[in-house]
C-alpha cells in the first residue's frame, strides 16, 4: 500500500470532506467506555492531518510526553505492518516533524495558557496546526466554559478540535441527540460526537456517528473500523 491508499482508508478522511469540502473548524468529541480505544482514535485523526501535509498538536492531560510519544511509534508501526505499507520510515519521519506533543496538569490547562503556547509556536515558525487532539480531560468535572471558550479559539484559528470522554454503562442519562452521559448536557458544543463499539462482526469496532452538523456525514451512520490500526475495515 502505498501512501495515498493509507490516506483514503483512513475512517477520518469521511468526516473531514464531502460534497461540502473540507471542513476546516470543528469541535469534535470521541466517546467510548475504557478500554475501547479512544486514545488509538485521536492519534488516528492527528495522522490524518500529518498524512494530507498538514501539522497537528497533541494535548495531553495528565499523561507524560514519551507514553504519548509511543501512541503514534505504535499505532504507525501496526499500521504500516497490517497495511505493507510502502516506505514506513521515510513516511513516518516526516508524519514526526510536522507533530508536537504538550503535556499539561489538569488544574493547568486553559485556553489562556494554550492559546499562549500554540500562538508562541507559530510566531517562531515551528508549527501551525490546523489539528489539535486533546486526550485525558475529565468530563466528569467538566467545565462549560473552557469548552465553550475552546470552541471560539478552534473558530478563530480554523483548527480542528477533537475530545476523548469515557462513558460508562451503568450511566442511563442521554441528550436528545444521543450523546451519553457525563457530555449530555455539554452537547451542543460539540459539532461531531463518535461513539466506538463492539461491533456484532468478531475482529471489528463500529464507529457511530451521533451528531454531525457540519454536513459531511449523515447522523447515525456506522463505519467499522479495525480495533488495532482503526482503518476502514471492508470485511467487516
Amino acid at each position: 500500500m502505498n501512501k495515498q491508499e493509507l490516506i483514503e482508508r483512513n475512517p477520518i478522511r469521511k468526516l473531514n470532506s464531502g460534497a461540502k469540502g473540507e471542513v476546516a473548524s470543528r469541535m469534535g468529541l470521541v466517546m467510548a467506555r475504557a478500554g475501547l480505544g479512544k486514545t488509538a482514535f485521536l492519534v488516528q485523526i492527528a495522522l490524518d492531518s500529518l498524512l494530507n501535509g498538514k501539522q497537528a498538536v497533541h494535548v495531553s492531560v495528565g499523561q507524560s510526553l514519551e507514553k504519548t510519544r509511543l501512541w503514534y511509534d505504535d499505532m504507525f508501526k501496526d499500521i504500516a505492518e497490517g497495511c505493507q505499507l510502502e516506505s514506513p520510515l521515510e513516511i513516518y519521519a516526516e508524519l514526526a516533524r510536522n507533530r508536537m506533543i504538550m503535556t499539561f496538569k489538569e488544574a493547568k490547562l486553559s485556553r489562556a495558557r494554550l492559546e499562549e503556547r500554540l500562538n508562541d509556536l507559530i510566531a517562531q515558525n515551528i508549527i501551525k496546526p490546523s489539528c489539535l487532539v486533546v486526550d485525558g480531560y475529565d468530563f466528569s468535572q467538566a467545565d462549560r466554559a473552557f469548552l465553550a471558550d475552546l470552541r471560539e479559539m478552534a473558530q478563530k484559528m480554523g483548527l480542528q478540535i477533537w475530545f476523548s470522554a469515557v462513558c460508562h454503562r451503568d450511566q442511563s442519562q442521554v441528550s436528545a441527540t444521543g450523546v451519553p452521559a457525563p457530555c449530555h448536557e455539554l452537547d451542543d458544543l460539540f459539532d461531531t460526537v463518535i461513539l466506538l463499539q463492539p461491533a456484532p462482526q468478531k475482529g471489528c469496532l463500529d464507529l457511530n456517528i451521533v451528531k454531525d452538523t457540519t454536513g459531511v456525514q449523515e447522523e447515525s451512520k456506522v463505519l467499522k473500523v479495525d480495533p488495532i490500526t482503526f482503518m476502514i475495515k471492508a470485511s467487516c
